[in-house]
């Protein structure tokens, strides 16, 4: 198994979780490859990778660097900045990719193309709960707000991807004692000084999150609360439907969007018992019934939360 961290020159923040990351002991000596320098960390399962470009446009990223150092990568966690219309100071992860919008197959506004879903690191939920709780030690908490997004944005790889980030201005992106926090965080989730990570279990149930807002405050407190692994989590937005009252067969993309996230799910963890979360007061009652008959056909059993912590 091996772990692409990215970072990219474009990005501020991207750069000050970059430094981060080399503060750690443990990493050899600058390689180059063909899409930019890189290290191995001492563990021989983790790589720090820096890249010009923008990372939301370095599409095949993944496949390009493999192909460049005969290196394997099976998953990836892109160093980001992030922004809010808010402003607010964060420290947040996403799943990528830009589920459910239109046209299909055009490229979006951040990178990706409509309709097409990226894999989710398998780290996702290891990573936010490590966070969550390392963050509040450090007292953090006072300034950032802990949280996860929905998926969104690009770029377009074929290996899981998780995006990491520090919010929400320049004074937050340049701040090293968060960045600092992050980098220990992926070192733990990792194991990197271990040979064995004790943050992380293959083995978990698998989640995926529908309904609720960009921030996914009902499935947060999920996965803050249970032992379990992370797929997508998708918001209202990304369920289109055409109809706006009760109607047995909707149209709109939102079941496409369902069948997309349930597949790009199934890659990450293929031998993972898969269920899913609704927000189900971010629904209609008919939207949710349709929702959960769509989850039905597909093989997908759908939990409230407080089933999902009593399975604990």
């Amino acid at each position: 198994m091996g772990v692409l961290i990215l970072a990219s020159k474009s990005d501020s923040a991207s750069m000050t979780l970059y430094d981060a990351m080399l503060r750690l002991d443990g990493w050899g000596e600058t390689l180059s490859s063909s899409v930019g320098d890189y290290f191995i960390h001492k563990c021989g399962r983790v790589y720090l990778l820096v890249i010009d470009q923008i990372h939301i446009r370095a599409n095949d990223i993944d496949s390009t660097f493999k192909k460049s150092t005969n290196l394997p990568v099976d998953d990836v966690l892109i160093l980001s900045r992030h922004v809010s219309s808010s402003n607010t100071p964060a420290m947040t992860l996403h799943a990528i990719g830009i589920p459910g919008a239109l046209p299909y197959g055009q490229e979006g506004k951040s990178g990706g193309k409509n309709g097409t879903l990226v894999p989710p690191s398998r780290y996702f939920a290891s990573l936010f709960r490590r966070m969550n709780n390392l963050a509040r030690k450090r007292n953090l908490h006072h300034d950032f707000d802990l949280t996860m997004e929905t998926t969104h944005h690009g770029p377009i790889l074929k290996t899981p991807t998780l995006y990491i980030e520090i919010g929400s201005t320049e004074n937050e992106w340049n701040r090293n004692d968060v960045a600092e926090c992050w980098a220990e965080v992926i070192s733990d989730v990792l194991g990197m000084f271990d040979s064995k990570s004790k943050f992380f279990n293959s083995n978990l149930e698998v989640m995926i999150g529908f309904g609720g807002g960009h921030y996914a405050p009902r499935h947060k407190a999920v996965i803050i609360d249970s032992e379990i692994n992370l797929g997508h989590l998708i918001a209202n937005y990304s369920l289109i439907f055409d109809q706006k009252s009760k109607s047995e067969n909707p149209s709109g993309t939102w079941s496409d969007c369902i069948e997309k996230t349930v597949e790009s799910t199934r890659i990450s963890f293929p031998n993972s018992k898969i269920f899913a979360h609704l927000d189900r007061k971010s629904f209609k009652g008919w939207e949710r019934s349709v929702i959960i008959q769509k989850l039905d056909e597909l093989g997908i059993e759908v939990r409230r939360g407080k089933q999902i912590s009593q399975r604990e």
